[in-house]
């Protein structure tokens, strides 16, 4: 059983946290969502390696794992920023200017919406409703949501994520 680090293209991931977080979940493949999540916490995606150790531990297919891995919303396959950064695009946001914000961001971070920019410091997407129309264009990084913003904002905003 392997339970050392294992290099990735993206970076190493060390096996024995993916058996401690099996442990904590006392090994139960009831609890593979839960597996999944906190695996994701660990290194914002779920890793190839990582998937295949919760399959051979849980001796469950690898079908079935990226079967769930894949199907909620929630959970990457691809490596994520330690940033996410979230422009509204629900009618208000997209009205007041959202779609500017978005171009003028893609521009700024060198990836197109839905990429990691190549130091995996920012993800940028969009969303349909953050439910804070009022603050239109809303822009989200990580947990903090920033209401009213304009594109000459942004550049100020993102320095102080960097």
């Amino acid at each position: 059983m392997t339970t050392g680090p294992v290099q990735t293209e993206q970076q190493e991931i060390d096996l024995g946290k993916v058996d401690g977080i099996l442990e904590h979940h006392a090994m139960e493949r009831s609890k593979l969502i839960a597996v999944l999540q906190d695996v994701q916490e660990e290194w914002r995606y779920l890793p190839e390696q990582a998937l295949r150790q919760v399959a051979r531990r849980l001796e469950l297919p690898l079908s079935q794992v990226y079967r769930v891995a894949t199907f909620y919303s929630a959970f990457r396959l691809e490596p994520r920023g330690r940033h996410l950064i979230s422009v509204c695009t629900g009618t208000a946001c997209h009205v007041r200017g959202a779609p500017m914000l978005l171009e003028r961001l893609e521009q700024v971070l060198q990836i197109p919406c839905g990429g990691t920019t190549s130091d995996e410091r920012f993800t940028l997407e969009a969303v349909h409703c953050m439910g804070c129309c009022s603050l239109a264009p809303a822009v989200r990084v990580d947990d903090q949501v920033f209401g009213l913003v304009r594109a000459a904002r942004l550049d100020a905003l993102l320095e102080d994520f960097r």
